[in-house]
């Protein structure tokens, strides 16, 4: 049995996104090695290296969970919206080249924040205005919406 199309394209991008972390994962094995080797050295100035080096990993680490725990909650939110025929649709107008036209991005954000202002404790209009935000190109408000998003689906 064939898979849909939209199954076959979440399948490779989870695939990116696993390979993706286990290159990171190992660049920050890597770093890790370094700024231990610096710590045993007993030098002053290369155990202050290697401390400040060392952050850098544990930074990443809290940032890469951080992501991967946004992107299964989103999933799950999205399945949800799915099967309730509630999922926004990505039916705006583009150019030729693919782009969204800011006119109708613009009106489509202007209905979503509308919602969201009428429902703040609806979760799926938060999700809705993520999606909003993002065809209007402001990615980091669309971030922030899917994390309030998120945040009220787990209440």
């Amino acid at each position: 049995m064939a898979r849909p199309a939209g199954a076959r394209t979440r399948r490779r991008s989870l695939v990116a996104a696993v390979a993706l972390t286990a290159l990171l994962a190992l660049y920050l094995w890597v770093v890790t090695a370094r700024a231990l080797a610096l710590l045993r050295t007993g030098e002053p100035v290369a155990i202050g290296l290697g401390a400040a080096i060392l952050v850098l990993p544990v930074l990443a680490v809290w940032a890469i969970g951080r992501e991967w725990r946004l992107a299964l909650e989103v999933q799950a939110m999205a399945d949800e919206l799915a099967e309730a025929g509630r999922l926004p649709l990505d039916d705006l107008p583009r150019s030729p080249g693919g782009r969204i036209d800011r006119a109708a991005a613009t009106d489509a954000f202007a209905a979503a924040r509308a919602e969201a202002e009428q429902s703040p404790d609806d979760w799926g209009t938060w999700y809705r205005l993520a999606f909003a935000y993002d065809a209007a190109g402001d990615r980091r408000r669309a971030r922030e919406a899917l994390r309030i998003a998120a945040r009220l689906h787990r209440a």
